[in-house]
C-alpha cells in the first residue's frame, strides 16, 4: 500500500481517536455538574421530594457515566485498530529488511570463497585492488548496520504488541464496568418504583415509612450488639498487624471520612463511613479470598448492610463492605489490594449512599445466620463478630489526614 494511503488512514483514525476523547471530556464536565447538584440536594431537608430528586439525578449521572463508558470502549478500539495497523506495517518493514539481510550475507558468502588478500591480489591494477578492498568493507559496515536496523524494527514491534494488549486489557475492564454500570442504572431506578409505590408520593406516607424503617433499624441494631456481646473471644495481638503499619489500602480511590469508629448519636459505631456516591468503584484492601457476600435487605428491609461483601486478607485481619448498590465479586474469589469487589449505594441500614468498612481480627469473626425478633423472626445471614474482634479501620489504614475528615 503506497505510504500516502497509510498517511491519510493514519490522520482519520487519529481524528476519530481526538473526536471521541473530547466527547469523553464533555462527558465528564457533565457528570461532575450532576454530582455537585447530588451533593447539593443531600444538604436541603428530608423530604420525599428530595429524595425523589436525588434518585433522579443519580440515575442521570449513572447514564452519563455508562455513555462515557461506552465512549470510552469506542476510543479503545480505535487504539487498537490502529495498533494492529502499525503491527502489520512493522511485520512488512522486518520481513523486507530480513530479505535484503539475507541477500547481503550470502554475497558476503560468495565473497567469502576467496579470501579477501587472494581477491585484491587478483586485481590487475592498485587502483581496481583498493576499490575491491573498499567495496568488501563497505558490504561489512552495510551488514552490521542492517542487522542494528532489524533490532531496533523489531523492538519498536514488541513495544506496540506490548502496547496493545494493554489495551485489550484495558477494554476487558471497560466492559466489565458498562455490565456493572447498566445494572447500577437499574437498582436505582428500581429503588425510585419502589418508593414511589410505596409511599403513594404523598409526604405523610414517607414520613412513616422513615419513622417504621429507622425503629426497626435501631432494634435490629441492639439485638445484633446485645449477641454479639455473648460471643466469647480472646484476641491475640500477635495474629494481627501492628496498629499504626498501614497494612490496608484505600477502599476507594478519593477518601472523604464521613463518620469514624466510635460513639455517635447515643449507640456505638463499629466501622468508618465514606463518602462514595452511587456506582463509586470499591476495591479490596488487600490480598485475601471473598468469604461471603448477599443482601440483608431480602430479610428486613432498611435494618443491617444492605449488600455487603466479607473479605479475609492474608495478613489476620477481615473486612465488611456494607450498603453496596451491585456486587461484582464471587465467594471463594481471591483478590489483591485494589480489585474491585462491588460498587457503593445506599442499601440497608443508610440515610445516604457511602461505604460503611467494618475491620475485624480474622479469628472473631465469621459469616452466620442468626434470627431476629426486630424483624419478624427472620433469619438473618451475615459477618458477625465478637465485640472485642471488632477493631478501628483507622489504625490499619494509611494515615488519616484532618483535611480527609468531613467536619
Amino acid at each position: 500500500m503506497p505510504t500516502n494511503v497509510y498517511s491519510a488512514t493514519e490522520q482519520s483514525v487519529r481524528e476519530q481517536i481526538n473526536a471521541t476523547n473530547n466527547q469523553i471530556q464533555a462527558l465528564d464536565r457533565e457528570i461532575k455538574k450532576y454530582q455537585d447538584q447530588i451533593a447539593q440536594t443531600a444538604e436541603e431537608k428530608n423530604t420525599l421530594a428530595r429524595l425523589i430528586k436525588e434518585l433522579t439525578l443519580t440515575r442521570t449521572k449513572l447514564v452519563k457515566e455508562k455513555e462515557q463508558t461506552e465512549k470510552k470502549i469506542q476510543a479503545t478500539g480505535l487504539v487498537i485498530g490502529a495498533l494492529s495497523t502499525n503491527i502489520t506495517k512493522q511485520e512488512k518493514v522486518i520481513d523486507v529488511s530480513k530479505e535484503t539481510l539475507a541477500h547481503m550475507l550470502n554475497e558476503m558468502y560468495r565473497r567469502d570463497t576467496i579470501t579477501l588478500t587472494e581477491r585484491v591480489l587478483m586485481q590487475d591494477t592498485l587502483s581496481d585492488a583498493s576499490r575491491e578492498y573498499n567495496d568488501i568493507m563497505a558490504l561489512n559496515d552495510e551488514i552490521k548496520s542492517h542487522i542494528k536496523k532489524v533490532i531496533v524494527e523489531k523492538d519498536a514491534l514488541l513495544a506496540t504488541k506490548t502496547q496493545k494488549e494493554g489495551e485489550k486489557k484495558n477494554l476487558t475492564e471497560l466492559k466489565k464496568t458498562l455490565v456493572q454500570k447498566q445494572q447500577v442504572v437499574e437498582v436505582t431506578t428500581k429503588q425510585k418504583d419502589t418508593l414511589l409505590k410505596e409511599t403513594q408520593n404523598k409526604e405523610s406516607n414517607y414520613k412513616k415509612l422513615l419513622a417504621d424503617t429507622q425503629k426497626r433499624k435501631e432494634a435490629f441494631e441492639k439485638a445484633i450488639e446485645d449477641y454479639e456481646a455473648q460471643l466469647t473471644f480472646i484476641l491475640n495481638s500477635k495474629s494481627i498487624p501492628k496498629a499504626g503499619s498501614s497494612p490496608l489500602a484505600w477502599p476507594v480511590s478519593s477518601v472523604l471520612v464521613t463518620s469514624q469508629y466510635g460513639p455517635r448519636w447515643g449507640r456505638f459505631h463499629y466501622g468508618l463511613d465514606f463518602r462514595a456516591a452511587v456506582g463509586t468503584k470499591i476495591m479490596a484492601m488487600g490480598s485475601g479470598t471473598v468469604l461471603g457476600a448477599g443482601d440483608t435487605d431480602l430479610a428486613c428491609k432498611g435494618a443491617s448492610f444492605g449488600k455487603w461483601v466479607f473479605i479475609k486478607y492474608n495478613n489476620g485481619l477481615s473486612s465488611t463492605y456494607g450498603h453496596l448498590s451491585v456486587i461484582t465479586a464471587k465467594v471463594g474469589q481471591e483478590v489483591s489490594a485494589g480489585d474491585v469487589v462491588g460498587l457503593s449505594g445506599n442499601t440497608g441500614s443508610s440515610t445516604g449512599p457511602h461505604l460503611h468498612v467494618a475491620v475485624y481480627a480474622s479469628d472473631g469473626v465469621k459469616v452466620d445466620t442468626v434470627p431476629s425478633r426486630s424483624c419478624g423472626g427472620k433469619i438473618f445471614t451475615q459477618p458477625i463478630a465478637a465485640l472485642n474482634a471488632y477493631l478501628d479501620p483507622a489504625l490499619y489504614l494509611p494515615k488519616i489526614t484532618k483535611s480527609m475528615v468531613k467536619s
